[in-house]
């Protein structure tokens, strides 16, 4: 039952940081570019989100 918790937890939050990093893409006004630093930080956030669900266990 805690895994199935974390699971839907942790898609839940990837959901809501791939849709932020997402809606800067559809402006017209910021290119892919401008917007790349936004992607680096939330592949940063959601792989320690993983990374503290899964792998740490101290």
């Amino acid at each position: 039952m805690n895994k199935i918790t974390t699971i839907i937890g942790l898609s839940f939050a990837i959901y809501f940081l791939v849709g932020i990093a997402m809606s800067l893409t559809t402006s017209m006004m910021i290119g892919f570019l401008d917007a790349l630093p936004v992607y680096i930080l939330m592949a940063g956030a959601i792989f320690m989100m993983i990374y503290e669900a899964f792998f740490d266990k101290s």
